[in-house]
C-alpha cells in the first residue's frame, strides 16, 4: 500500500477497479450483440444468450466495483472506470468491425493521461 500525505492507495483495489472496468466493457459488447437480434417477445428475449451474458457479466463488474468503493476512495477510483471507455472503443474495433478514427485514439490518449495523473497523483 503506498502512502501519499496520509492517504493510503491500495493497488490492489485500483487493479480491481480497472478489472471491473474492462468487465464492464465485455458486457457492453454483449449488450451490442444482443440488440442486432432484439425482439420484443418474452421467449425470444429469454433465450437472448447475448443479453442473458450481458447482464450476468455486468453484474460481476459491479460487484467488484462495489466492494473496491468499500476499501477506496470513489473520486479515486470513478476515474478509473473511465478506462471502459477505452476497452469498448478497442472491442468495437476488433469485434464489431467499427470504424474509429484518430479523434477517438486521441480521446483513449488523453483519457489514459487522465487517469494516471488522478490515480497517481491522489490527495495531493
Amino acid at each position: 500500500m503506498e502512502v501519499i500525505e496520509g492517504l493510503r492507495l491500495d493497488w490492489k483495489i485500483i487493479l480491481l477497479t480497472a478489472l471491473a472496468a474492462f468487465i464492464g466493457s465485455i458486457g457492453q459488447l454483449e449488450f451490442k450483440r444482443g440488440a442486432d437480434n432484439l425482439q420484443f417477445d418474452i421467449k425470444l428475449l429469454l433465450t437472448n444468450y447475448h443479453l442473458i451474458l450481458a447482464i450476468a457479466v455486468y453484474c460481476v463488474s459491479t460487484v467488484l466495483y462495489v466492494y473496491a468503493l468499500n476499501k477506496e476512495q470513489l473520486s479515486i477510483l470513478y476515474p478509473i472506470v473511465a478506462t471502459s471507455y477505452v476497452w469498448t472503443l478497442m472491442f468495437s474495433k476488433i469485434f464489431l468491425k467499427e470504424q474509429v478514427g484518430l479523434t477517438s485514439w486521441a480521446g483513449v490518449f488523453f483519457i489514459l493521461l487522465g487517469v494516471t495523473l488522478i490515480a497517481t497523483q491522489a490527495g495531493r
